[in-house]
C-alpha cells in the first residue's frame, strides 16, 4: 500500500529529443498538413513493438513487463526525469520527492504480495528500504503517535475514542481481517484483460479462492460479496456509530484512494487493514527516496532490452483505419507500433492526444463527464537539522477540523521527512520535507491566473500558510521558516503544467457503488490505457497492478503463465 500523490517537478521539461539516448538515429519522412514530407530526426528508434506514452509507475510497470516478456519496447517520456508522479529531484542538494512517500509491503512476496512488489519481483529488483511503525497524528482531540500492528491502536482509541471505541475497532477487525483471505486470493500479477483470466487467474487460482470461503464459512463467504462495495457499507452494518472511529476509517480511505469510506472499495481497505493490522507490520520507506522505486523499474526494463527516452513529447496518437499505429512527437517525428500503443495519461489528456473525429461521440462525452479530484499545494523545504528532535520521525499528518470532513480544502496537511530514515537525502546535519494538500486544493481559485502576476504570488502565499503551520506544529519551536535553505512552493497551476494534468487532478473522483473505473481497453483498436485512470483507480498499488495487467493482454496466455511459473505465483 502507498499514500499516492501527485508530483511537483521543479524544472520544466524539455520537449528536445533526447541527446543521451543510446539509440542510433533514425530519420523519418512526415507529411505535416498536407505540405510536402519533411525529414525529421529523432535520436531513438522508429518503432517499437509496443510504444508506452509516460513513465510513471503504471507505465513503468506495464513496459518493464512487456520487456520481461521479450516484447520490443519504448517509453516515451516528456519530462527529464522519469517517475511520473514519483519522481524524485535534486536542488542544492537535497533530494525530494515529489509524490507518495508512505510505503508498505516492499518486502512481501507470493500471492498476497502487494502489485509493486509482485512486479518488481518479476524483474529481479528490490529496493532496499528502512523499516517503520507509526506516524505522529495531530487532530483536533489533540496529538499522539500512532503505530500499526492488531493492538496498538487500542491506547489511541481509549483516550481518543468514546465509551465504545475500543469494542467497535475490534468488531471491525474481527468482520473483515477474515474476508482478507478472499481479498487477496488472486495474486494482481495474475490477471489480464481478456478471456484468458480464465486460466491465469481463474483456474490457477480457483483452489485456494474456495479454500478461503470454506474456511470464512457461509457467512463469511456471503460477506465476501462486499468486497465490490462501498467500505461504508461494511461500517453500517455491523453499526459502528463511534465518531473517532468512523472519522479514522474516512482518513484511511482518503489517504489510500483519494476518497472518504462512502467512496473507496471494501476490497482496496480489506487489502490495506490486513496489511497494516496484523502481526508483524511495517511500513517501508526505500532508500535513497521514492526515486529509487522508480530506478529500480527503469532497471528492470532494461535489464530486459526495453527502452527508455526522456524529453520525448508527445504531441498526438496516430490512428489508421480505426486503429492505433504510433504516435506523433512534438517536432514532427514519428514513432511507429507494430503491435499497441499503450497510454498512461490520465483519461482527460488521453483525449486530447486523439483526433476527435476517430472517437465515438459518446466515449468522448462520458470522458469529460467524469468528476475529477482536486488538485494541491505542495512545499518542498531544506533546513538545518539543529534544534530538531532527533526521533522527529518520517510522517506527519495535521487534521484541522473533523466537522469539514478530511477531503474539505485546507483542512488535512500530510508531512513527510524521509532524510528522518534515509539521511543520504540531504546534506550532513540537515533535513528535507515535503508538506502537501492532499487532492484538495480547488482549481478554479486558480485558474486563468498569470504564474508571474502578483496576485498568483500572493495567492500562494495565502493557500501555502496551512502548510507552514502544520510544518511549524510538527517540526517544534525551533523551526525557523526563514532560515530555510530551500524553500518550493507548488500550486495547481504547477501540476497542470509540469505534470501536463488536466486541471492539475488528482484523478477521476469515482466513487465504487455509483460508478467503476474504466477497463484498458478503448474505442481504439490497439490502443490500450494504465494508470490512475482505469481500474483498480489511485494510488500506487493500483496503478501498479493496472499496468500489469495492459501487459498481461498484450501477450499470450502461454507467456503470462510462464512468468507466473517463474516467480512461484
Amino acid at each position: 500500500m502507498a499514500l499516492a500523490t501527485a508530483t511537483l517537478p521543479l524544472r520544466p521539461s524539455s520537449f528536445a529529443s533526447n541527446s543521451n539516448s543510446k539509440f542510433s538515429t533514425s530519420r523519418i519522412r512526415i507529411s505535416n498538413n498536407g505540405s510536402p514530407p519533411l525529414t525529421q530526426t529523432f535520436p531513438g528508434k522508429s518503432e517499437a513493438d509496443v510504444i508506452v506514452i509516460g513513465s510513471g509507475i503504471g507505465g513503468l510497470c506495464c513496459g518493464a513487463l512487456l520487456a520481461r516478456y521479450n516484447q520490443d519496447v519504448l517509453v516515451l517520456e516528456s519530462h527529464d526525469l522519469p517517475g511520473g508522479a514519483a519522481h524524485s529531484f535534486t536542488i542544492k542538494d537535497y533530494k525530494f520527492d515529489s509524490g507518495p512517500s508512505l510505503f508498505s509491503g516492499f518486502q512481501s512476496r507470493g500471492p498476497q504480495a502487494n502489485p509493486l512488489a509482485q512486479v518488481l519481483d518479476a524483474l529481479g529488483e528490490s529496493p532496499p528500504c528502512a523499516t517503520y511503525d507509526s506516524w505522529k497524528l495531530y487532530i483536533p482531540e489533540g496529538e499522539f503517535l500512532s503505530r500499526i500492528g492488531p493492538t496498538e491502536f487500542f491506547k489511541d482509541l481509549q483516550t481518543f475514542g468514546g465509551p465504545n471505541a475500543v469494542q467497535e475497532w475490534r468488531k471491525l477487525l474481527d468482520a473483515i481481517l477474515p474476508l482478507s483471505a478472499a481479498a487477496m486470493a488472486l495474486p494482481p500479477l495474475s490477471i489480464r484483460g481478456d478471456l484468458g483470466v480464465l486460466s491465469t487467474a481463474g483456474a490457477r487460482y480457483a483452489p485456494s479462492l474456495f479454500k478461503s470461503f470454506l474456511q470464512m464459512g457461509p457467512q463469511g463467504a456471503l460477506g465476501a460479496t462486499k468486497l465490490v462495495r462501498p467500505f461504508v457499507e461494511i461500517l453500517d452494518s455491523l453499526q459502528l456509530r463511534d465518531p473517532f472511529v468512523r472519522n479514522w476509517v474516512d482518513l484511511l480511505s482518503f489517504l489510500l484512494a483519494g476518497v472518504k469510506s462512502d467512496g473507496v472499495l471494501s476490497a482496496e481497505m480489506i487489502y490495506m487493514f490486513a496489511e497494516w493490522y496484523k502481526p508483524g507490520s511495517c511500513l517501508e520507506y526505500p532508500i535513497g527516496g521514492s526515486g529509487a522505486i522508480i530506478d529500480s523499474l527503469v532497471r528492470g526494463l532494461k535489464k530486459f532490452n526495453g527502452h527508455l527516452s526522456l524529453r520525448s513529447h508527445v504531441d498526438s496518437i496516430v490512428v489508421e483505419d480505426g486503429r492505433a499505429i504510433g504516435v506523433k512527437l512534438r517536432g514532427g517525428q514519428f514513432v511507429r507500433a507494430r503491435k499497441a500503443v499503450v497510454s498512461n495519461a490520465s483519461m482527460w489528456d488521453t483525449l486530447n492526444l486523439l483526433p476527435k473525429e476517430v472517437l465515438p461521440q459518446a466515449y468522448r462525452e462520458r470522458i469529460k463527464a467524469t468528476p475529477q479530484c482536486e488538485s494541491f499545494m505542495h512545499l518542498h523545504l531544506g533546513f538545518d537539522a539543529e534544534g530538531i528532535s532527533k526521533d522527529i520521525g518520517i510522517h506527519h499528518i495535521v487534521v484541522n477540523e473533523w466537522e469539514r470532513g478530511v477531503d474539505a480544502d485546507q483542512n488535512v496537511v500530510l508531512i513527510s521527512v524521509p532524510s528522518a530514515l534515509s539521511p543520504d537525502l540531504a546534506p550532513p546535519g540537515k533535513h528535507l520535507l515535503h508538506a502537501y494538500t492532499p487532492g484538495t486544493e480547488p482549481f478554479e481559485l486558480w485558474e486563468g491566473l498569470d504564474r508571474k502576476s502578483d496576485e498568483y504570488k500572493q495567492l500562494k502565499a495565502e493557500r501555502s500558510e496551512v502548510m507552514w503551520k502544520a510544518v511549524e506544529r510538527a517540526l517544534g519551536p525551533n523551526f525557523d521558516r526563514c532560515k530555510c535553505e530551500v524553500k518550493l512552493v507548488g500550486t495547481p497551476l504547477t501540476h497542470q503544467r509540469f505534470l501536463r494534468r488536466n486541471r492539475g487532478t488528482y484523478g477521476p473522483a469515482i466513487k465504487a457503488g455509483k460508478a467503476s473505473f474504466p477497463g484498458h481497453s478503448t474505442p481504439i483498436s490497439h490502443l490500450l490505457c494504465c494508470g490512475d485512470s482505469t481500474f483498480p483507480g489511485i494510488g500506487v498499488p493500483a496503478v501498479a497492478a493496472s499496468g500489469a495487467i495492459v501487459a498481461n493482454s498484450l501477450v499470450s496466455v502461454s507467456q503470462h503463465s510462464q512468468l507466473l511459473d517463474a516467480v512461484g505465483l
